[in-house]
């Protein structure tokens, strides 16, 4: 028997805009036992299949013209108005579930795009909450994730910057110094969730308190990946897993400090189950 010591993060887990999204999910599924929902409803493949169990159905944007008079539930990540206008025409009713603070990001860009600015989206081009920020420029927007990427040729001398919600705040400021050091005037507009952001410190401080951590977390999210590299950067103990089926006994040491954390996808269920699994061993 190893002993180990494990501990929860208790500052890990949904974020508001994820609990707000599964909520409204289940309690439409616990009422009608069946709803569409526009995308997996969360970045975390144990989270959707629970939801699944009761009734939730994931569709994709090919899937949307040939539904009729349906409920549909725009997850946290927000959606394009083009995603808006063919509800109107196929009288879906949509559970719009996005996330207020994305919800001001999209009007944001919107209202710069009118202003016709030049815009510029820090982040990962095929990611959900990006094609929504991109639909409000009409598909004009420019997405990337390194300068390296951009033409600087083809960029304007002045530039408004924003940033998907879940990028790390280093990274932002560090792509804005780069841009102004290639001579481009940056109207730089942070918009890093908070809530992804002060996870930052709070993780490299329970990072540290630990020998060993499980980082438990979807494959699929950008949240997941960025928060596993902070803390990794302070415990090379690091170990990503999103399942218990994914743990590896040959780990771990005899009475160990274990601290488990994960991603603002991460539900607290999962944290537990391999914490219960962890004391098993």
């Amino acid at each position: 028997m190893y002993k180990l010591s494990v501990t929860v993060d208790p500052g890990s887990g949904f974020c508001f805009g994820v609990i707000y999204a599964v909520q409204m999910a289940e309690e439409i599924l616990d009422a009608e036992g069946q709803l569409y929902c526009l995308g997996d409803i969360v970045h975390n493949d144990e989270e959707v299949a629970r939801l699944q169990a009761k009734g939730l159905e994931m569709i994709t944007h090919a899937d949307l013209p040939y539904l009729r008079r349906v409920k549909v539930l725009i997850r946290a990540h927000g959606e394009p108005p083009s995603t808006y206008r063919l509800a109107l025409e196929n009288e879906l009713e949509l559970i719009d579930a996005s996330c207020p603070v994305i919800l001001k990001l999209q009007n944001r860009i919107r209202q710069s795009h009118q202003r016709d600015e030049k815009i510029l989206i820090f982040g990962r081009e095929d990611h959900a909450e990006v094609i929504g920020l991109k639909g409000q420029t009409n598909g004009e927007a420019t997405v990337f994730q390194d300068v390296g990427e951009l033409d600087l040729n083809s960029i304007p001398q002045q530039v408004s910057l924003y940033s998907q919600t879940t990028k790390s705040k280093g990274s932002f400021y560090q792509a804005v110094r780069q841009l102004r050091e290639k001579g481009v005037e940056v109207r730089a507009h942070d918009t890093i969730c908070r809530q992804v952001s002060h996870r930052d410190e709070e993780l490299r401080h329970f990072a540290r308190q630990h020998d060993r951590i499980i980082f438990v977390s979807g494959k699929k999210s950008s949240n997941g990946k960025m928060l596993y590299e902070v803390c990794k950067a302070v415990n090379q103990q690091t170990h990503f897993v999103s399942s218990c089926q994914e743990v590896q006994a040959g780990w771990f040491r005899p009475q160990e400090r274990v601290g488990i954390c994960g991603a603002t996808s991460t539900p607290q269920w999962l944290m537990e189950d391999i914490q219960g699994y962890l004391r098993q061993f």
